[in-house]
């Protein structure tokens, strides 16, 4: 092939490509962009991806991709039935890329010596650098030969080494991410992606030689303190159903990974992982040292997936598509078929790239859905990035010329909405959104409400127990569709009135049939500062027992539940602050007996890495305890100003299972307590009545220490 850029002077050619995907002018933010486009002018034809229908005149040949100031190798990619799909390469900053179709009786073997039907594509690539970067490391075995399971055709080709492994990883995660992108734009949030982490380097992705040096995704090889035996033990084999220890894998590679990352509290870091010592076992029909896996903690998201699928995976920008249309069959004398839906090239691909995204995603924090990457969609993985689609040995399907994009694999929209507020998905231009805080929920006279300080952006319905959301609610602005801006969040509102009459009817509108005979339906709230709340049961929160009769008279009301109050020997506490109701007699210099209210002085918190209880101390010297006594010898106490009426306004906490730390907040503006307790533990939640509601008393749980906690308020 030949770089010379062709012109593109005079009146655009009728036959000239039309991208239908993204706005010539927009920015993205990742490398390797995916677009779909066609011949024949949308405005006329209309777009011929999203309808799905046959053209009566189609046409075939190849789209020619010239890359900005010829940065890129020359490539093509095939047009079908008037469309066609590609990936492109970006340089940072502003690129203009040509594209030239070609029809079948022009091609000669010498396309830049043709003058095709061109048209310019214009792309801001802006480079991420407020977020945190995913991570992509290999594992190996300290013993590791350094060769992943290949059939003998590939090993011939193009290898098995550590080094081909290296650039069909780094392909598959770009892959990645232009899905990614491609699938937030579709929904209006802009074309957000993870960033990741990147290094200068010999450049694998245009498959060139010599490579030229480019900053392209790191692979970090980990050797991991296991032999390749070991690793291969049955028992660790996730696939295996008589498997001892089926999540031994994702523990060694925990360990591995937060010693080489050398992992640290607060500073949370994401690692996708691949195991390249997995193998199938041909005699035992096991695929060992693979586990499809994702998950973590406050230090470390991880996703880890087996090398097994990696023969399939295309190494560079220019075998993506025949990779996604290969129909090898698949030799189980050599390579696993996976779940039994690996049977050619192509499907093993799917489920390589895809299934490993799969994890990728439970290291983002998304959960499994009804449909998407979050099911099993990743089987159809391959229809993002074709026109078309070979036979299926899964399906038996005979192939098809081209698919519609309510065919393609898809994350759902409620994952998308997840990725806009991650902090992996941050923008340069985002507005700082403070984490701590968390999300209030309140019921309050036959009404729910709940509310964030950075806003509440949706929530989700779930019946009874189930673990899949069929039915959500947004609060963001309103988008007129898929677009280049992402929606504000200073838009989103800071407190929402939950009605559950209205919550049920959507539930049950968008439930399966068989499902909509639910009696409990659980809420989870979730704020723009990516803090999440869940209601067990939103009927709780309406019912008598979220009521509470006061000394008063008055009725007091419960919040939500901060932790969980599941500890052995956990116990229920409750207690009505007599500063809120009690009047205590004194007399005056003449003798007059006079009734005022009861002044609490300061508050004792006792405490050692948890909170195991308060005393509210009165200055008639009268005391209340909350929990119980324990931790630093005498606790710490914190006085109230009572000359100037300071009183209790809420509290800070750091809470997870249990409550790990404290803050004390009073009626003065900005004045708080120091964080007793754990102030690292858990996460940051704070606890202040809504507006025209003031404490009452605190509620919640005692086991060795609190495990839960409550306000309850009143008007």
């Amino acid at each position: 092939m030949g770089s010379r850029m062709p012109s593109a002077t005079g009146p655009l050619s009728p036959l000239a490509p039309h991208i239908t995907s993204i706005t010539d002018g927009s920015s993205v933010h990742q490398k390797v962009l995916l677009i779909r486009g066609q011949i024949g002018d949308p405005e006329t034809i209309g777009d011929l991806h999203r309808s799905g229908t046959h053209v009566h005149k189609p046409f075939e040949g190849e789209v020619c991709i010239f890359s900005h100031q010829e940065g890129f190798p020359v490539y093509t990619v095939p047009v079908v039935d008037s469309r066609f799909k590609a990936v492109l390469h970006l340089q940072a900053g502003k690129n203009t890329i040509k594209l030239e179709f070609i029809q079948p009786r022009q091609s000669n073997g010498n396309l830049a010596a043709q003058e095709g039907h061109a048209n310019l594509l214009n792309i801001n690539y802006i480079a991420l650098n407020a977020s945190p970067p995913l991570h992509l490391a290999i594992l190996v075995a300290k013993d590791s030969p350094e060769l992943f399971d290949a059939p003998p055709a590939r090993v011939a080709g193009e290898g098995n080494g550590l080094e081909m492994a290296k650039r069909k990883y780094r392909m598959a995660a770009y892959l990645w991410q232009a899905f990614t992108a491609e699938q937030m734009q579709r929904y209006g949030l802009y074309s957000r992606c993870f960033r990741l982490e990147e290094e200068w380097q010999p450049s694998t992705l245009g498959n060139e030689t010599p490579a030229p040096m480019r900053s392209e995704a790191r692979i970090h090889v980990i050797r991991v303190d296991k032999t390749v035996a070991e690793l291969r033990n049955p028992d660790f084999a996730q696939q295996n159903p008589h498997a001892k220890h089926p999540g031994a894998l994702f523990d060694i590679a925990k360990d591995a990974c937060k010693a080489y990352f050398r992992t640290t509290p607060g500073q949370k870091q994401y690692v996708s992982a691949m195991f390249l010592d997995s193998h199938w076992d041909v005699e035992k029909k096991l695929l060992t040292a693979h586990a499809a896996l994702g998950g973590g903690d406050d230090e470390l998201g991880l996703a880890i997936f087996g090398s097994h699928a990696l023969h399939s995976y295309p190494s560079c920008v220019q075998h993506i598509i025949p990779a996604f249309t290969d129909c090898t069959r698949t030799d189980t004398h050599f390579t696993a078929n996976d779940c039994d839906e690996s049977g050619s090239t192509w499907e093993a691909a799917n489920i390589g790239i895809g299934a490993h995204l799969h994890e990728v995603g439970h290291l983002f924090g998304l959960p499994h859905r009804p449909n998407g990457v979050m099911l099993r969609d990743y089987v159809t993985l391959n229809r993002t990035f074709t026109t078309g689609e070979p036979f299926s040995t899964r399906t038996k399907s005979p192939g098809r010329k081209f698919c519609s994009l309510r065919e393609e694999c898809t994350w759902s929209r409620i994952d998308c909405l997840r990725f806009r507020f991650h902090p992996c998905f941050r923008h340069n231009l985002d507005k700082f959104i403070p984490s701590e805080g968390g999300i209030q929920v309140w019921s309050a006279e036959n009404e729910v409400t709940a509310s964030a300080e950075a806003g509440i952006a949706w929530i989700e319905l779930y019946a009874d127990d189930d673990d899949l959301c069929y039915a959500w609610k947004e609060y963001l602005p309103t988008q007129p569709g898929p677009g280049t801006q992402s929606p504000c969040v200073d838009g989103l509102p800071r407190t929402i009135r939950l009605v559950e009459q209205e919550l049920r009817d959507r539930l049950k509108d968008n439930l399966p049939a068989h499902k909509r005979n639910f009696k409990k339906m659980r809420v989870q709230i979730n704020s723009a500062g990516n803090s999440q709340y869940t209601v067990e049961d939103f009927n709780k929160l309406t019912d008598k027992s979220a009521r509470i009769k006061l000394p008063s008279g008055q009725i007091g009301f419960r919040s939500g539940k901060i932790g969980f109050g599941t500890m052995n020997g956990s116990k229920p506490q409750e207690m009505i602050i007599e500063s809120t109701y009690m009047k205590v007699k004194e007399k005056d210099i003449l003798g007059n007996v006079n009734y005022r209210a009861k002044v609490l002085r300061s508050i004792k918190v006792f405490h050692g890495l948890a909170i195991d209880g308060m005393e509210f101390c009165y200055e008639d010297t009268s005391t209340q305890l909350f929990g119980r006594v324990g931790g630093k010898p005498g606790g710490d106490e914190f006085f109230f100003d009572t000359r100037r009426g300071e009183t209790l306004a809420g509290f800070s906490l750091r809470a997870g299972a249990w409550i790990d730390g404290i803050q004390i907040i009073t009626t003065m503006t900005g004045r708080k307590s120091p964080m007793y307790g754990n102030a690292n533990g858990g996460s940051g939640q704070t606890l202040i009545p809504p507006t025209g509601f003031h404490i009452a008393g605190i509620a919640g749980s005692c086991a060795d220490w609190l495990d839960s906690f409550q306000l309850i308020v009143t008007r």
